[in-house]
């Protein structure tokens, strides 16, 4: 599991990857900040990802920044956990009839 890789949530919508990156660069070298944005309308989803060059790194900004306000909203800062499989193995696998429209 990667532990120098943070999950930043409930960011202000105004955040962009550059922002996000400065934010963290404080605690040391960042490899990857990224605020996901809707792939239809090119807007924030209110999270990102900062990954950190080493764990020390990303261990002190969890610390330090989780819980704090910015722009009027407390953001969220954890150790980033890797995407959970769905139960049917992740993917549209299972059957589907066609549906007529009548």
């Amino acid at each position: 599991m990667q532990n120098n890789k943070l999950y930043v949530g409930n960011l202000p919508w105004s955040m962009t990857n550059d922002t996000l990156r400065e934010m963290f660069s404080q605690f040391g070298e960042i490899t990857d900040a990224v605020v996901i944005s809707d792939r239809m309308t090119g807007r924030s989803k209110g999270f990102g990802f900062v990954t950190f060059d080493n764990e020390e790194s990303a261990g002190n900004a969890v610390r330090a920044m989780n819980e704090q306000e910015v722009e009027g909203r407390k953001i969220i800062v954890n150790v980033a956990r890797p995407k959970e499989e769905s139960r049917n193995g992740g993917g549209n696998s299972g059957f589907r009839p066609h549906r007529r429209s009548y």
